[in-house]
């Protein structure tokens, strides 16, 4: 039971900061935070049998798109969670350490650029954007971030629970 806590403090706090991230991104830089509807709407439309958009906003509303992606974005979180401590194990929730953590947060860039950004027609790693760099930097600098929550998260779960 103390894994299973772990992984979801852990998630829910590593997603938490990435959220808080991007507040700050849109303050400091003036880059709009992701809309979450948008990946509702993807995953509604998966329902259907559609799995890639050439344009997701272009795409029609699915009913509670945004209570769709929000929550599919805190369970991914969950899960990403559940990779670091599944594969660093008990270990790591006893000893949090930033390596690990950065580690996995950087890697789940993967996600986007290789399943949620050419669904949502965005292209592979933002290739039809118009500044795939930026967009580029953004999703790499924002899951490094997650990592950090991941490490914030995993701090937060070990002293709960040994408490």
């Amino acid at each position: 039971m103390d894994t299973l806590t772990s992984v979801l403090i852990t998630g829910i706090g590593a997603t938490a900061v990435m959220d808080l991230w991007a507040i700050v991104r849109k303050r400091l830089l003036g880059l709009a935070p992701p809309d979450y509807g948008m990946v509702g709407r993807w995953i509604g439309h998966m329902s259907g049998g559609r799995f890639r958009h050439d344009s997701i906003a272009a795409a029609c509303p699915v009913p509670g798109e945004r209570l769709i992606g929000w929550t599919a974005h805190y369970l991914t979180g969950i899960a990403f969670a559940g990779l670091l401590i599944g594969i660093w194990g008990s270990a790591w929730i006893r000893h949090p350490s930033i390596g690990p953590a950065l580690a996995v947060g950087i890697a789940t860039v993967a996600a986007p650029f290789l399943l949620m950004q050419p669904g949502m027609g965005a292209g592979i790693a933002a290739s039809r954007t118009p500044r795939p760099g930026a967009a580029r930097l953004q999703s790499l600098v924002t899951h490094a971030v997650f990592g950090i929550g991941l490490y914030a998260g995993g701090w937060a779960a070990h002293a709960l629970i040994a408490a």
